[in-house]
């Protein structure tokens, strides 16, 4: 079955999009200065090496040593170096680098806000040399884990005025340009209204332009203009995130087909999918032609593919199932890029066009909670999830980030059903010993003794990895029986069924990440859909999805940025990894009486 939906404006001619070395490159003019692909930026511990820095001082040798325990993570290897050292008679560099690894104990060891006041004087009292270079990057990677981006990328800034290599140029400005897209608009307007460093407005003023709708007419001319004006600025020589193919003539996209299932178990999920897509192809008066093909209708995956691509389509964007995208990944026939919405695990063949994978993957969000309980100060974790496949997947994720971080996963409690919640929880809390110990003092004493079951000390954070509001609001509850109620608790989105609920009372306090879409962004889209009558609360991420399949669409020719790619989207802050998975960065929530509230 096809379904068609009118251009809004006259239909215009397409060049193709190609797959060439990991890298999306269109058949319009390359940039003058096109940027080098490179990783995804990220704010990293310093521990590019295994080799530290030997920095001047007496206590060379033993400063080199205590950082290669803390690369490590073994901070009681580290610290017991440093008691060895003598306490008087130390030079202003060696005592400004005791102190400096002292802070990094207290931040390996979850002691956050101790770290953050030293590393803080530190930088304040340190004058520029090798070992202030290290302090102000230390402070950074804190500040960017906690939340802190706004004083991160305006402390990157600072560091720029003084960094030399180019490379450390790069990746520097790379990772200011993600902490500043990490910002409200309102934020970034108020910290530009208060700035009075040149560079700095620069930055603020660069990125309120990219947080500009791609629909604005307005927005390449205005980027060219502060390119004009900003001549010497940093971001200037190369405009970062892609944006230096925002200026170039867009890649004409004359037809797109939509590949969804609209019958069977699937077609609630692509309805809510094609709402928001088209909700946002008509408020940017897009200027292509759209056509939806019911994948159901074929016999495979690759009859609807090959039916778009004869129909003159240059884009296609689906399928949904995994299924279908594995088969449609595989297939080195393919001569058309597509944008698929979901996200397979296995390597793909390198063929000569692309296919980027758009979806709702819940993993990204386990590594982004353990980020979120790391930069607070967490370290030591116990894990509660559902058995089976989903649940192993999940702790795998999160247990990878949690650890190259510096945490420690103590125990995990799985669940089969709600008849194991508590016994197992209890079990993972070590009560059954507790309990076992009182007997026998009684026992000993003969006597009943007064006695109130102690939980195990060693745990200091709970990863609930439920799949469901319904299991959170029970188990929630249970860490405050078992004498847990104290345990910061961190969960993924799939908590939230998405819509106020009074029994969400039960999650208060429980910190997570949502999608933009359901903490206030894209108000128009969503309330076009609802006007329309054609969304459901039931599938708002789906919704988003939609609309962010729609932006990646337009964005297009950003993505030949490669991993340098960075998009703010409806379900959230869109990287692009080299294997061309799109990367979701969620917004931190909370649960305040019963309602979902941004942190």
């Amino acid at each position: 079955m096809r379904s068609h939906f009118p251009k809004c404006l006259p239909r215009l001619k397409y060049c193709g999009l190609l797959l060439i070395a990991s890298a999306l490159i269109g058949c319009q003019s390359t940039p003058s200065e096109q940027p080098k692909p490179t990783q995804t930026p990220t704010v990293q511990q310093p521990k590019e090496t295994l080799q530290p820095q030997v920095l001047p001082g007496v206590l060379a040798p033993e400063f080199m040593e205590a950082e290669l325990q803390l690369l490590r993570f073994d901070w009681m290897a580290a610290s017991a170096i440093l008691d060895t050292l003598p306490v008087l008679g130390l030079s202003a560099l060696d005592i400004r680098h005791l102190h400096y690894l002292q802070a990094r104990i207290l931040y390996l060891r979850g002691d956050a806000v101790a770290a953050s006041e030293q590393i803080k004087w530190l930088a304040m009292s340190t004058p520029k040399s090798a070992i202030a270079d290290k302090i102000m990057n230390f402070r950074r990677y804190m500040l960017s884990l906690s939340g802190n981006y706004l004083e991160s990328a305006r402390l990157g800034d600072s560091i720029l005025t003084s960094t030399r290599p180019p490379e450390a140029r790069r990746v520097l400005m790379r990772s200011i340009w993600k902490d500043l897209h990490r910002l409200t608009i309102d934020q970034l307007q108020s910290a530009s209204g208060a700035s009075t460093d040149d560079q700095w407005s620069g930055w603020l003023e660069l990125a309120q332009l990219a947080a500009m709708p791609l629909s604005n007419p307005g927005r390449a001319s205005a980027i060219t203009r502060w390119r004009s004006n900003n001549a010497h600025h940093p971001a200037a020589i190369t405009l970062p995130g892609g944006l230096i193919y925002a200026l170039e003539q867009p890649v004409a996209i004359d037809r797109v087909s939509l590949l969804l299932p609209l019958s069977g178990r699937l077609a609630p999920a692509a309805k809510a999918i094609l709402d928001g897509y088209l909700s946002s192809y008509y408020a940017a008066t897009a200027h292509h032609e759209v056509e939806v093909l019911d994948i159901t209708a074929y016999d495979s995956v690759l009859d609807a593919y090959q039916t778009a691509v004869a129909g003159g389509s240059n884009l296609v964007v689906g399928p949904l199932s995994k299924q279908s995208v594995e088969i449609l990944a595989s297939w080195p026939g393919r001569s058309v890029a597509v944008i698929a919405l979901n996200r397979i695990d296995k390597a793909l063949p390198v063929t000569s066009t692309a296919l980027v994978q758009l979806s709702l993957a819940p993993e990204d969000e386990a590594e982004q909670i353990a980020e979120l309980a790391f930069g607070r100060g967490d370290r030591r974790a116990l894990v509660i999830r559902p058995s089976g496949s989903w649940g192993e997947k999940m702790e795998s994720a999160l247990s990878r980030q949690w650890t190259e971080l510096g945490g420690t996963i103590v125990t995990t409690a799985s669940y089969t059903g709600q008849e194991d919640y508590s016994s197992n929880i209890k079990s993972a809390l070590n009560l059954p010993e507790s309990e076992q110990r009182a007997r026998s003092i009684r026992r000993l004493l003969a006597t009943n003794v007064e006695f109130t079951a102690r939980r195990r000390q060693d745990v200091d954070a709970v990863f609930m990895l439920s799949k469901s509001g319904t299991e959170a609001r029970s188990l929630k509850p249970l860490l405050a029986y078992h004498y847990a109620a104290n345990l910061p608790v961190y969960a993924t989105s799939s908590i939230y069924h998405g819509t106020p609920d009074q029994r969400d009372r039960d999650l208060n306090g429980i910190n997570l990440v949502e999608i933009p879409w359901l903490l206030g962004a894209n108000t128009s889209t969503r309330a076009a859909i609802t006007k329309g009558g054609t969304g459901s609360d039931n599938y708002a991420r789906l919704n988003a999805l939609g609309a962010d399949a729609f932006l990646l669409q337009s964005s297009f020719s950003q993505l030949q940025a490669g991993p340098d790619t960075l998009i703010r989207g409806s379900t959230g802050l869109l990287t692009l990894n080299p294997q061309l998975h799109v990367r979701r960065e969620l917004l931190p929530a909370t649960f305040d009486r019963g309602e979902l509230a941004a942190q």
